[in-house]
């Protein structure tokens, strides 16, 4: 079994003593009932990828399982399955099995598994091969920066609340999900911006979406200078 721990103001560990806390139990929890497993600690201080929401996030998965789509997405995939492919014996060293996970990727029998997935579940596997079947927002907004300089901070927390207020989530339990609802980022840490220039995209089902933008907006801090970077896997918990 392998767990990603997320850890930053994403996350519900905010710190990296908390997060290795929850790591260190799950991975002893684990084997005391006799499971192999590690525990990856990974970076939540920006979303991973750049789509909030779930036919986003479907969509941008399948772009992975096609060998595209964002690097960090990708990057962490691979190093999740190079674990597993470990743990199961089915590679030596995480080197090899990295090599294994990325020769998946490359040719076609990942997707082809995930279509064998969602064709044992009774769903439509087309959808792999045309993501646009996917449920889709009416309407889709830019939120522009008010001012020009450097992404430094981005409060994760608040754009996954903005989504939940577009539909996309749930504020209790009974809630009814709008699965076409979500944000598509095309700003992250460290990128320089110009006043005016898109932050996120929203995609939404109403027009009347100003309190969320301004949200959206608001959860960008723009600075002078690029932050310090951040690794995107901080920990490797094991046994």
């Amino acid at each position: 079994m392998v767990f990603d721990v997320k850890v930053g103001n994403g996350a519900f560990m905010k710190t990296t003593e908390d997060a290795r806390a929850l790591a260190k139990a799950l991975v002893g929890i684990s084997k005391t009932a006799g499971v192999k497993s590690v525990a990856l600690l990974t970076d939540m201080s920006q979303p991973l990828g750049i789509t909030i929401g779930n036919s986003l996030e479907i969509a941008e998965s399948i772009a992975i399982l096609k060998n595209r789509g964002p690097k960090d997405v990708h990057d962490l995939t691979v190093a999740l399955a190079a674990q597993m492919l470990v743990l199961g014996g089915k590679a030596a060293s995480l080197e090899i099995a990295s090599g294994l996970a990325e020769d998946a990727l490359r040719d076609g029998r990942a997707l082809n598994a995930f279509k064998q997935l969602i064709t044992a579940q009774g769903g439509d596997a087309s959808v792999v091969d045309d993501p646009r079947k996917l449920p889709q927002a009416k309407y889709r907004i830019a939120v522009k920066a008010a001012e020009s300089g450097i992404v430094d901070q981005i409060d994760t927390n608040a754009l996954g609340l903005a989504a939940m207020q577009l539909g996309g989530g749930r504020a209790k339990k009974d809630d009814i999900l709008d699965l076409a609802v979500g944000l598509v980022l095309h700003k992250k840490l460290g990128t320089p911006v110009t006043k005016g220039d898109t932050l996120v995209t929203l995609h939404a089902d109403t027009e009347n979406v100003d309190a969320i933008s301004n949200m959206v907006r608001n959860a960008y801090h723009i600075g002078d200078k690029a932050p310090k970077k951040t690794p995107l896997i901080q920990e490797v918990i094991r046994p």
